[in-house]
């Protein structure tokens, strides 16, 4: 049977156990050029030493007025190469793979002078209304998408990101309550979504998983449900996305309608019904860092790997620690051996 620490293979990515480091921003680039430092590198690599399976770096921007504020990280320039690398390297030598998730905030851009979006909509009154991106403008953010893409695989990274979900750029595009454009890139609202997609293909090997995280669900009045998350999902998959990561929300400022409630394993139904009716492999998120759920989620099929967010801000050897609770047997550093012997 299959369980938490079965190893994993999509394409050429080979993982030695189902467990993820979703990304999460840290807000810690010090001088406001994107470029990571020490905090980033200890962050990530005391997961790589914790056993983490697969680890995708924080929301990285493919453009300086795409973020969501100075302090993120950031994948527009050569020059943001060496540090990732420097991580990236450090991780390889502790047994774990690692994916970066690019992106652009769009609305969302709290630092950014006038963001932008692909209508004037602001994401809720404390935010900036964002000027509406021209149509040759959103060509050219799909073009910085792909740049990103290349700096990320000279970088190192095993698998790519794009990030769909929460109410940023590729999300406000394909929600109908955030695209109100009248052109080719409003006539479809995951025309953005699929030349994204495509531009980042472009620049990976044949190899190497492409990996979309999408909300399932929007919870606000008129908000798309999972009927229509499944048809841009189908949409996304045929342009190349290999597996997605499937979360919820976070598109806007409103009242939430029809919220599930973040109890354990809240979105897990979202990534089971994903997975069965577009027989794609899915990453479960949310709420997930008990052990036992975990594992649960993997062995009953109903996702292919299982993220744990804030059970990994709080431990950062939640995978060594789960094995444990779990019997299961994986690789401990050598240094840390006489703690774990019964």
């Amino acid at each position: 049977m299959v369980d938490l620490f079965s190893p994993y293979t999509l394409k050429g990515l080979q993982l030695k156990n189902r467990v993820v480091m979703p990304p999460m921003c840290q807000y810690s680039v010090t001088n406001k050029d994107g470029i990571a430092n020490e905090w980033h590198y200890n962050h990530y690599v005391s997961r790589a030493v914790g056993g983490t399976g697969l680890i995708i770096l924080e929301m990285t921007d493919v453009d300086p007025d795409g973020r969501i504020t100075d302090y993120d990280l950031g994948l527009w320039s050569d020059e943001q190469i060496p540090a990732l690398k420097r991580i990236i390297d450090e991780c390889h030598a502790h047994g774990a793979k690692i994916g970066v998730q690019l992106a652009h905030a769009g609305r969302k851009a709290k630092d950014a002078a006038v963001p932008v979006a692909p209508s004037p909509i602001a994401f809720d009154t404390s935010f900036k209304i964002p000027r509406e991106l021209s149509t040759p403008e959103v060509k050219e953010i799909v073009e910085k998408f792909g740049h990103a893409v290349r700096r990320a695989v000279e970088a190192g990274f095993d698998t790519i990101e794009l990030h769909g979900a929460h109410g940023y750029l590729i999300h406000q595009f394909h929600s109908p309550l955030t695209n109100k454009r009248m052109d080719k890139y409003g006539e479809h609202l995951t025309r953005f979504g699929v030349e994204v997609i495509q531009a980042a293909k472009s620049e990976m090997p044949a190899d190497m998983p492409l990996i979309m995280r999408i909300s399932a669900i929007e919870y606000v009045q008129g908000g798309y449900g999972l009927e229509q998350s499944l048809a841009f999902s189908a949409a996304y998959q045929a342009a190349g996305v290999d597996i997605l990561h499937i979360s919820s929300g976070g598109e806007g400022g409103f009242p939430s309608v029809g919220r599930l409630g973040e109890h354990e394993g809240y979105q897990v139904r979202l990534a089971r019904e994903i997975k069965q009716q577009l027989h794609i492999p899915v990453i479960a998120v949310g709420r997930l860092d008990e052990p036992v759920l975990a594992n649960e989620v993997v062995a009953n099929e109903e996702a292919d790997l299982v993220a744990v967010g804030r059970g990994m801000l709080k431990n950062p050897y939640w995978t060594i620690g789960a094995s444990e609770a779990l019997g299961k047997r994986t690789a401990i550093p050598r240094q840390y051996i006489r703690a774990y012997r019964r």
